[in-house]
């Protein structure tokens, strides 16, 4: 029996793994304490094999925040995980697990560019909230040793019922539009419940290091929005006739061509660098799909 802290209440991720860990792995015990406010320092972490920390500030629109909200991200994604982990470690906790992100390596290449990252990529955050991910675990890795291990998860877009982000837009278009471009581009994706067995293969077997775990499959935005349409009864066409005005937007840049790059553009992990000797992608793409789109 492993026993689990999730730092973090109410996260998408950890109600997710929670959730997960009470279905498929009876085995490991569960425990969620809130992070916010000052109560959490004087929970007891001792009996807890692993921490996983998720509490954090998910990336927002960069471009509206002011100076002090960017300290606010530093405080909470960097300061607390440095925080959290000492006192995790301080109290004889084996084991220190932190959601990081693809973030960290920069935005994806615009639409039509190639971007594959691999071990050697270097870390070029493209922004305060990518920063503060880089923050984080410069500030954790240290701590690593014989009897306290790190482990820092960078995935890449995470999704799932009733996840957040990219993803439900996709659903929604796949639900309401009768055409959707046909963009030759790939994404490195996760689905939840690929990542939740990953983490449970990490803490099982007392991992520790710089993982990065993705789909079998890389996602094409069209193929995808089809799939979804497919799952839900409905008839969408994907079709090139788009492409030329979203090059053309794509290029201009502003908001239109950030979306346009950010819907479209390309952003993959080297697939040799999510293989490991233990399996976590027990969900294809199709499948994971369906149990998203399920009522």
């Amino acid at each position: 029996m492993k026993k689990v802290l999730i730092t973090g209440a109410n996260s998408y991720i950890g109600t997710s793994f929670d959730n997960w860990i009470k279905e498929n792995a009876p085995h490991i015990q569960v425990d969620t304490v809130d992070m916010i406010g000052e109560s959490w320092k004087t929970a007891d972490f001792s009996s807890y094999d692993a921490v996983f920390h998720v509490a954090g500030i998910a990336h927002a629109d960069v471009g509206k925040v002011t100076e002090e909200q960017k300290l606010l991200y530093y405080r909470v994604n960097a300061g607390l995980t440095e925080e959290c982990a000492k006192k995790a470690k301080a109290e004889g906790v084996k084991q220190f697990v932190f959601m990081s992100s693809i973030i960290v390596y920069g935005e994806s290449a615009g639409i039509g560019r190639e971007r594959v990252i691999t071990q050697d990529t270097p870390l070029t955050p493209a922004n305060f909230y990518g920063d503060s991910k880089v923050k984080a675990e410069e500030a954790i890795l240290p701590l690593t040793d014989d009897d306290f291990k790190v482990v820092i998860l960078r995935p890449p877009m995470i999704y799932g019922k009733g996840s957040k982000g990219n993803y439900p837009l996709l659903s929604k278009f796949a639900k309401k539009l009768p055409l959707f471009p046909n963009v030759h581009n790939q994404r490195s994706m996760l689905y939840v419940g690929n990542l939740c067995k990953f983490i449970a293969c990490v803490i099982e077997r007392e991992e520790s290091g710089i993982f990065y775990p993705q789909n079998k499959e890389y996602v094409n935005t069209g193929e995808m929005v089809k799939q979804i349409a497919s799952v839900q009864g409905k008839k969408i066409w994907i079709t090139g006739i788009f492409n030329p005005a979203l090059k053309l937007m794509g290029k201009l840049g502003g908001k239109p061509g950030g979306i346009v790059n950010k819907a479209f553009g390309n952003l993959v992990y080297d697939q040799a660098m999510s293989e490991y000797d233990f399996e976590y992608r027990i969900y294809n793409l199709e499948e994971s799909i369906r149990l998203t789109e399920a009522d």
